[in-house]
């Protein structure tokens, strides 16, 4: 399941949002021109989070000061691996993070989410402390957005893209749902991840699952701290006050 879009407007135009999703493009199109050279190598294993590194330097290990290897809890959120990888994290930024940054402030928004980005790869890193693969990626931040969004709207519905066999469908989903399933599936992926050979996270070079769960559960318990509840919601705009034959064609087309 893909979401295009929520049924959620904002009063605000989110700098914040918008911002951070540029400067991660940006970081991108430095690292595309880095691409067949080992500088590229050297510039992610620099900026990113390497858990055995993190680990020495908790230790107190000279050749991995804490002034070094901690900063990369920031940093390593705006390094994407592929196109695939930014465009799905920019995605789901820009259809959640605006209506969380709405409601928190900008300010509080930035720190919150660079906060539930940095611990999110902490959790990752708790439960694979020894690896020496660089973890990298936006995920963990937005994941901490999407933890927040549940929370506060549970009830706002999500156009999402459903595939049915050879054809692709929409269909709207309260963000209960959505989200909830989305969760579901990366606590399900970090545990089986302790049962295989080789780690279906982090680990085996894939998904950071434990980080995009850890993300999103530290951004339900901090989102309230940050002020998620101290304004009203925007009122809902969504497909009840839309005309029929407009939302006949946005949620009935198929697409071969």
């Amino acid at each position: 399941m893909v979401p295009l879009r929520d049924d959620n407007p904002t009063r605000i135009t989110p700098y914040v949002t918008y911002g951070l999703i540029a400067v991660n493009i940006l970081v991108f199109l430095f690292e595309s021109s880095l691409m067949g050279s080992s500088l590229l190598e050297q510039f992610l294993r620099t900026w990113s989070v390497i858990p055995a590194e993190l680990s020495a330097s908790f230790q107190g290990a000279p050749q991995y000061p804490l002034l070094q290897e901690v900063p990369t809890l920031i940093t390593s959120q705006f390094l994407h691996a592929g196109l695939l990888h930014i465009g799905g994290n920019m995605l789901y930024l820009w259809i959640f993070g605006n209506n969380v940054e709405e409601q928190m402030g900008r300010v509080r928004f930035l720190v919150f989410y660079l906060l539930c980005g940095a611990l999110a790869a902490l959790a990752q890193w708790f439960v694979a402390p020894e690896s020496t693969i660089p973890s990298l990626g936006a995920s963990g931040a937005i994941a901490g957005v999407m933890g927040a969004y549940i929370l506060r709207f549970p009830q706002v519905r999500i156009l999402t893209l459903l595939p049915l066999f050879l054809f692709f469908t929409t269909i709207r989903l309260p963000a209960i749902v959505y989200l909830g399933v989305w969760f579901v599936q990366q606590a399900l992926y970090g545990f089986a991840s302790f049962n295989t050979p080789t780690m279906v996270g982090m680990e085996g070079g894939g998904v950071a699952y434990w980080a995009h769960a850890g993300g999103f559960v530290f951004g339900a318990v901090l989102g309230p701290i940050f002020g998620l509840f101290s304004k009203p919601a925007a009122p809902n705009m969504g497909p009840d006050i839309q005309s029929s034959a407009g939302q006949l064609n946005l949620e009935s087309q198929d697409t071969p």
